[in-house]
């Protein structure tokens, strides 16, 4: 026998060597997963702690810098918060599964609440108070903001769901939005844009605005129906948040856009119940519960947070209703 065969024989057969490579990396992976686990931890729980923030700072004021003089307050407080959410907090509702932002779940729905809101604000803003009559052409740049703050706000740099190509992300969408609302202010500054503060134009936003909240009032109701006492609700705070994000936009936006349509407000005597108005949209928006529980409304011991929102959110629609009958008188 050759040299070579001995050499040969002396290989492992292959099942034997596959089973001490098995062994191997068994050995091998408790110490890498004992390792790499408190990263994991590290870098999801404290990624997520030190990113997440739900800022509904009731006193939130747009910047003197970015407040034209001559300008709509309303149209610089939606250019601000989206500022705000995109560029000086982390717009973490389109994070991908590798970021911290991924986990978390109260911030992405305020921040989509607040969005929410600032397009319907949007639209009302190219159909009526943009215009200087109703058959008169539409402002492009508020066409194009109110067009972009419809986009989806989980969309990331990649969606292989339609494309293996880059998009557009949420955030540079919403972005482009900001600016359109900027240049749109900016010539309403210059007298170059229409922005007109006529109670039929008041009374059409609020009419708008009062029925979006009613829809979110619908909603409630309906989880509250579905699942009002079942001990853990994991759609609850979604749903929750969601709403506190979208009135405390509303808030900010009616405070500003009381100061927009101060005369009319004056002239028409509806200064209390606007004011009575702007109180229980800061009672729903300032709710802070540490956690979120969908008790029944009767419950003794446990409380109902999503009751207690819907109960702001129809005070101040029936408040919105009252100051538009008056209007339209």
């Amino acid at each position: 026998m050759s040299d070579a065969d001995s050499n040969f024989d002396d290989v492992p057969e292959p099942a034997g060597f596959r089973a001490r490579l098995w062994r191997l990396l068994k050995a091998a992976a408790r110490p890498i997963a004992i390792a790499i686990l408190p990263l994991l931890l590290l870098w999801y729980g404290g990624g997520a702690l030190w990113i997440s923030t739900i800022d509904d700072d009731l006193d939130f004021v747009v910047p003197s810098t970015d407040m034209p003089e001559h300008g709509s307050r309303a149209v610089a407080m939606s250019a601000a918060l989206i500022d705000r959410e995109i560029n000086q907090h982390a717009w973490v509702a389109n994070d991908p599964f590798f970021l911290p932002g991924a986990i978390l779940d109260n911030m992405p729905n305020f921040q989509e609440g607040i969005i929410g809101a600032l397009a319907r604000f949007s639209f009302e803003l190219t159909d009526q108070i943009g215009r200087s009559r109703g058959s008169s052409r539409a402002d492009t740049d508020l066409q194009e903001a109110a067009g972009l703050l419809q986009y989806s706000g989980t969309k990331w740099i990649f969606d292989i769901s339609t494309s293996w190509a880059p998009t557009a992300s949420s955030e540079a969408q919403y972005g482009k939005a900001r600016r359109a609302l900027i240049s749109y202010n900016r010539r309403v500054a210059d007298g170059k844009a229409a922005y007109e503060q006529r109670a039929d134009n008041l009374l059409s936003t609020l009419d708008r605005i009062a029925a979006d909240l009613g829809s979110s009032t619908a909603v409630l109701d309906r989880e509250i129906a579905d699942h009002a006492g079942d001990w853990v609700d994991f759609k609850a705070d979604d749903l929750f948040y969601s709403v506190k994000g979208q009135t405390y936009a509303y808030y900010l936006l009616l405070r500003e856009l009381g100061k927009d349509f101060e005369t009319v407000i004056r002239d028409r005597d509806v200064t209390k119940p606007w004011q009575q108005m702007l109180e229980s949209l800061h009672h729903a928006a300032s709710l802070r519960p540490v956690m979120v529980i969908n008790a029944k409304p009767d419950a003794w011991i446990r409380p109902s947070h999503l009751a207690a929102q819907g109960f702001y959110l129809l005070r101040a629609r029936t408040q919105l209703r009252e100051i538009s009958n008056i209007l339209q008188k």
